[in-house]
C-alpha cells in the first residue's frame, strides 16, 4: 500500500505527542522522495537570555527532521532507528518568525545513515547548517 504524502506527514506528527518535538512545537511540514521538511515557531520559550534562538533548540529540530526522514526511508518493521551523532554550526541568529530544517541523505547505508540539514527562516537565510547520523538496528522478534 502506498501511502501518501499528507497521510505520512500525520502520522510523523501523530507520533510527535507528548515528546520534545510537541514541546518544542515542530512540526514535519513537507515530505518528496529524498527529503523531509520540520518548522518550529521561534518564540521566547526556544531563546537564549539575550532574546535570540537558542542553538539547543536548532539542534533539537534538526536531529528531529533527520531522525524521521530515516524512519520514513527505511524499513521501520524491521528495524529501529538511533541518532549517533549530531553537528550544528549556527550562521545567523533570530529571534521571531518559523525556521525550517530540510533534511536530506548525503548516504542511506543498511546500517548507517549520514544527513545533511539545512535550517533556513522564512525567507530561506541560512541560520544553521547541522550533519546528523544514525544506526539502523534490527528490531528482536
Amino acid at each position: 500500500m502506498q501511502l501518501t504524502k499528507e497521510t505520512i506527514l500525520a502520522k510523523a506528527n501523530e507520533a510527535s505527542k507528548n515528546t520534545l518535538m510537541e514541546t518544542l512545537s515542530i512540526e514535519m511540514v513537507d515530505y518528496g522522495e529524498d527529503f523531509l521538511v520540520a518548522r518550529m515557531p521561534v518564540t521566547p520559550k526556544v531563546h537564549q537570555p539575550d532574546g535570540v534562538l537558542h542553538g539547543g533548540a536548532t539542534a533539537a529540530l534538526a536531529e528531529s527532521v533527520g531522525s524521521f526522514a530515516s524512519h520514513i526511508f527505511l524499513d521501520i518493521d524491521k528495524y529501529f532507528i538511533r541518532g549517533l551523532e549530531i553537528t550544528a554550526n549556527h550562521l545567523k541568529s533570530i529571534t521571531e518568525g518559523y525556521i525550517y530544517a530540510k533534511a536530506t541523505f548525503i548516504h542511506k547505508g543498511r546500517t548507517t545513515q549520514l544527513l545533511d540539514i539545512r535550517v533556513t527562516d522564512k525567507d530561506d537565510n541560512l541560520i544553521s547548517v547541522c550533519r546528523l547520523s544514525t544506526i539502523s538496528l534490527p528490531k528482536k522478534n
